[in-house]
């Protein structure tokens, strides 16, 4: 059964990893983002994808974190 568990796992990594990779293949073309008249440089898609993905995973806990704080502050 944990051999089945490890080739499991294994599978679903290589899955994800090829769907990453072909993620980044078709959205190579490159632009630019503008906000209220600060622009970037211009740079594939799926980089402003990568980095909004890393910004969420980042931002989300911490709101979280501080949620939980200030949870435990009101029933202090």
């Amino acid at each position: 059964m944990r051999r089945f568990k490890h080739v499991l796992i294994a599978f679903v990594v290589l899955v994800l990893t090829f769907l990453i990779i072909a993620f980044v293949l078709e959205n190579q073309r490159s632009t630019s983002l503008s906000f209220f008249g600060w622009s970037t440089a211009e740079l594939p898609v799926s980089v402003f994808m990568a980095l909004s993905l890393m910004l969420g995973l980042i931002v989300g806990p911490v709101l979280c974190l501080i949620a939980r704080i200030k949870r435990s502050d009101r029933k202090n």
